[in-house]
């Protein structure tokens, strides 16, 4: 049911950053293994022994570093869910930008019903899709949510027929892959911005980004590819 485990929050991080450092990896899909479950969570096993003094802060600190690699990765990330989408892999599903799930799937944080405090580190995820008032429905509940209450909510963005979640999910990679990378990272960094810091923005930070795009490669490329009518060829410079 790929629960994590701390090694696999572990490993999270340095997965990431070698998508990003790689100049053909344009996109970064997360998905389980199999097709029963994205994640069915934490894996509470390790709870007993992580849950007090500096275990638990080194837990603590897996969890808050692997949620923001996802969250600050230089490039789009999509949750591809399939089935189950529970606890921490519902938190890690939110961390991306974009999620895709197959008709059927569900979603819930049942920490209330098992007597576990939900860490305030990981309510930044939750705030970034859904609104208070469905934050704490959420935590209060402990209940699963179903496929087309998590497409009402905002918890996912698109919802497909399961045997066509991984072409569709692949099609919207590729569309995205085939924009100027710099245009994409400028547009990522600006909704994040304005999200983290919505009363006091980077707004120099934004407009260098801005100013970057008009004066790279990518978009006299974009420019003349437009005139002659066909697909420009974009290589993120």
């Amino acid at each position: 049911m790929n629960a994590l485990n701390s090694a696999m929050w572990a490993s999270l991080p340095a997965i990431v950053a070698d998508a990003e450092a790689d100049d053909s990896v344009h996109v970064v899909v997360l998905r389980g293994a199999g097709t029963r479950a994205f994640s069915a969570g934490a894996d509470i096993s390790e709870f007993s022994s992580a849950r007090s003094g500096e275990a638990a802060q080194a837990y603590n600190e897996l969890n808050h570093n692997a949620f923001g690699a996802v969250m600050n990765c230089a490039k789009p990330t999509i949750a591809m869910v399939q089935g189950y989408c529970m606890g921490g892999g519902l938190e890690l599903a939110l961390c991306c930008d974009l999620r895709y799930a197959g008709e059927g799937a569900s979603f819930a944080i049942p920490s209330a019903r098992l007597g576990i405090g939900y860490d305030p580190r990981w309510i930044r995820p939750l705030l970034s899709a859904l609104s208070a008032s469905q934050v704490k429905e959420v935590l209060y509940t402990g209940r699963r949510f179903s496929d087309t209450e998590a497409l009402r909510m905002g918890m996912i963005s698109h919802l497909c027929a399961t045997d066509a979640l991984e072409s569709e999910t692949r099609a919207l990679a590729e569309m995205i892959s085939q924009n100027a990378p710099l245009a994409v990272y400028a547009a990522k960094r600006c909704v994040d911005e304005f999200l983290n810091n919505p009363e006091n923005p980077d707004m120099e930070a934004l407009d260098k980004l801005v100013a970057e795009c008009f004066a790279s490669e990518d978009y006299a490329e974009g420019q003349s590819a437009f005139a002659e009518k066909r697909k420009p060829v974009f290589k993120g410079k």
